[in-house]
């Protein structure tokens, strides 16, 4: 029993280890998008708040490299643009809660003075006509049930971008993608998030994806 909770403690450690170096996002894109498009020129189109915003500066900078990175080109006044590019973002926390059983071992199992079941050089295993020499008679059932509960909070976060025609607003992209995890820093995971909308641009229309990306140390 304690070797399976041995590998079972270790499984949960790579596993934990593993969600902590990976971002994972849902990612849903519907568009219309051209065939070809000659004209890749666009503005970005801020609200008031985001004018005055230096958080939204900074996630800004991540759309502008995706896009040049895909072959859009900024122009410096609206009037010379052919597309416009809005964003916008947010994050909610809840708090979470979990109960685990959790199988311990007998309350009689490790005596300081005799070792594992009051035996003074430890368990001494008794010859069994079936099971041979080593049959341990309190190896199955021999635990009892607890319960761990444990308290964290999870971030959801939410990004969503739109290119649109400039001159008749028509919508050619509108993706969103979502996110949950602990870290409650939305700067942090915003890379991550904006390289998952942008993921085999422009994607398939109307299908849901998830997409997992490894953090850079």
């Amino acid at each position: 029993m304690l070797r399976t909770l041995s590998l079972l403690a270790a499984a949960l450690t790579l596993l934990l280890a593993g969600c902590a170096t990976t971002i994972q996002s849902d990612v849903t894109a519907f568009h219309q998008w051209p065939q070809y498009l000659a004209d890749k020129s666009y503005v970005f189109e801020r609200t008031p708040e985001q004018n005055n915003s230096l958080e939204y500066s900074s996630y800004e900078k991540l759309v502008r490299n995706e896009l040049q990175r895909l072959g859009f080109a900024e122009v410096p006044h609206p009037g010379q643009a052919h597309l416009k590019v809005s964003m916008d973002y947010g994050m909610s926390v809840r708090d979470v809660r979990e109960v685990r059983p959790v199988s311990m071992p007998p309350p009689w199992y490790g005596n300081p003075w005799y070792g594992p079941y009051g035996h003074p050089y430890g368990y001494a295993p008794f010859y069994s006509p079936f099971y041979g020499p080593f049959y341990d008679p309190f190896w199955y059932g021999s635990g009892y049930n607890s319960y761990q509960e444990t308290t964290y909070q999870l971030f959801s976060r939410r990004l969503n971008i739109q290119i649109s025609k400039r001159v008749d607003g028509r919508s050619l992209y509108d993706v969103t993608v979502t996110s949950e995890g602990r870290n409650g820093s939305l700067a942090a995971v915003m890379p991550y998030m904006m390289r998952s909308a942008f993921d085999e641009f422009p994607g398939p229309s109307g299908v849901p994806r998830h997409i997992k990306l490894k953090i850079k140390d």
